[in-house]
């Protein structure tokens, strides 16, 4: 059988008792007994008895997708909460004609019970509209931040090596910068950060090349 292994942060290898070649298309099975088709690439290492090579989904679901996929999802959610809002918020006005004469309440009157309702009925619908507005906002912001993974690169992506080879010269560029006094340091620390954006550049293209090249 062959399963996930992870390699790193995002990073899933799969760990199998048979050697593969580049290009084998394989399943591979999930925790939950599910199994999806990945294309092999690399092989990573051998360690007691079993391989570990990396992998790709074969119908090229990947980070980006899943953060799109997320996204959309939790859209949806948004969509549906701001209906509910509104259809709440409809209520709440059921008796506006007779609530927006603003006669107080007639204690002992036959009006007196009817009058109760209607303010309890307003009361309970616009909190509810309110409630389903701010969880349709919340479902809007956690959207938004998917929309923000879906556009990064990382380490399970086969270009990443383009990505990383770019941010591995960019950050050498500004740190030797820093370093010659080309760059204008900011604060105290700017040379200390620029040098690990540069360390962290190097060692994620290292990674990319191990899984991808």
């Amino acid at each position: 059988m062959n399963t996930y292994a992870k390699f790193a942060p995002n990073v899933w290898l799969v760990k199998t008792t048979e050697q593969k070649e580049k290009g084998d298309i394989i399943e591979v099975e999930n925790k939950y007994g599910q199994a999806k088709e990945h294309i092999v690439h690399n092989l990573i290492k051998e360690k007691d008895g079993f391989f570990f090579y990396s992998i790709t989904r074969a119908d090229g679901y990947d980070a980006k997708a899943h953060a799109e996929k997320r996204a959309e999802k939790l859209r949806g959610y948004a969509g549906t909460a701001q209906a509910k809002s509104d259809q709440h918020w409809e209520n709440s006005n059921r008796d506006r004609d007779f609530l927006s004469l603003g006669e107080p309440i007639k204690i002992g009157h036959h009006s007196e019970k009817r009058h109760r309702a209607a303010i309890d009925h307003a009361w309970n619908q616009t909190g509810k509209a309110i409630e389903l507005q701010e969880k349709a906002g919340e479902y809007e912001s956690r959207a938004e931040y998917w929309d923000k993974q879906a556009d990064k690169i990382n380490l399970s992506m086969p270009e990443s090596i383009e990505y990383y080879t770019y941010l591995a010269e960019k950050t050498a560029k500004i740190h030797e910068e820093y370093k010659n006094g080309t760059r204008e340091r900011s604060h105290s620390f700017s040379l200390t950060y620029a040098n690990k954006a540069r360390k962290e550049a190097e060692e994620n293209l290292r990674l990319a090349k191990i899984l991808w090249a």
